[in-house]
């Protein structure tokens, strides 16, 4: 089954790391479906329902976003909020249309992986930073998965780097 791969980027086009990676994925249509939110909805008037039917097509979902200010995107914050309603993701018997399936973070990271650490610049790991979403699609009953993340842009935006994170990211998805 394809995977669904919800992009938030404010600026795909522009993206060097995230308008890459999407690249790659169109080359395999069978296996994705890209779902750009913010050239669906520039307005970030989302349609809820339309999403929540799409959600229940697949059965992998993966979350791709540029991770700054220590977070995601706000469209993908109002998505989650707007989105997964009681009675829909969670809190009654007909709820909880998420459960199961297998949901991840794709995030490219601007600042090397050492600077977020205990003893680093940041104090706290991306995992720590990204528990919200952990306990988020826990709360669903999703199958959360361990995330990927891509460090260093601001300290190497060559080719070769690129390139690089897109092996690293087609074996992340191809694991998932």
């Amino acid at each position: 089954m394809k995977t669904l791969v919800i992009v938030i980027h404010p600026d795909a086009e522009n993206s060097i790391i995230n308008k890459r990676w999407m690249e790659e994925l169109n080359k395999h249509p069978k296996q994705y479906h890209i779902h750009q939110l913010h050239a669906i909805y520039p307005d970030e008037k989302i349609d809820v329902v339309a999403e929540q039917k799409l959600i229940e097509q697949y059965d992998k979902i993966v979350f791709q976003f540029p991770f700054y200010w220590f977070n995601c995107p706000p469209l993908l914050k109002k998505w989650l909020d707007e989105v997964f309603t009681y009675g829909w993701a969670y809190g009654s018997k007909s709820g909880y249309k998420v459960s199961g399936k297998k949901i991840a973070l794709a995030m490219s990271i601007g600042i090397d992986e050492e600077e977020y650490a205990a003893n680093g610049k940041y104090k706290y790991t991306i995992k720590e930073l990204t528990r919200n979403f952990e306990l988020t699609f826990e709360y669903i009953k999703a199958d959360y998965q361990p995330f990927f993340a891509y460090y260093g842009l601001e300290q190497d935006s060559s080719e070769e780097w690129i390139e690089k994170s897109v092996t690293q990211y087609i074996d992340f998805m191809n694991n998932l």
